[in-house]
């Protein structure tokens, strides 16, 4: 009785075929993955938007004034002014996700002092220079590009 089997040929074969595949299937999903983190922080964004125009006519036509930089458990920053009161206004402050550029975090900066990686603020009580943002804006404080070439400040 003759054994069947796969020639050592065909195992090559099959091996050059999965390598292919894996060569086109491998960036793809990279890409997929860069394309769902950034769809997030721009769904984020718009969050936070929501929640600042929220605030804005809750309290008759003023902006949240955060006095520092920092995350929900910062007294004085704009995620502790958006959380206090059992999250009056938002739950918790969106995560910032920009891998690989940046950590994953909350915290949000005020202008002027504008840390990249994070969110930044335009409060109130700042002096911004000509042509700048309005009071009250927030954006994704990064110089990155996203996967359409377009730079995340422009968000």
């Amino acid at each position: 009785m003759r054994q069947r089997g796969f020639t050592l040929i065909e195992l090559m074969i099959v091996v050059a075929i999965v390598a292919i595949l894996a060569t086109i299937a491998i960036p793809k999903f990279a890409d997929l993955v860069r394309k769902s983190y950034e769809a997030l922080t721009k769904g984020d964004l718009g969050a936070l938007r929501s929640t600042i125009m929220i605030y804005y006519a809750d309290r008759a036509g003023n902006f949240p004034n955060p006095t520092v930089d920092g995350t929900d458990t910062t007294p004085g920053s704009l995620g502790y002014t958006l959380t206090t009161n059992n999250g009056e206004f938002i739950a918790k402050t969106p995560n910032f996700n920009m891998p690989p550029y940046h950590l994953t975090g909350t915290e949000v900066t005020v202008y002027p002092n504008a840390v990249v990686g994070v969110w930044g603020y335009m409060q109130p009580s700042a002096t911004p220079p000509a042509g700048s943002r309005p009071y009250g804006d927030i954006w994704i404080n990064c110089i990155h590009t996203d996967s359409l070439h377009s730079t995340w400040e422009n968000y």
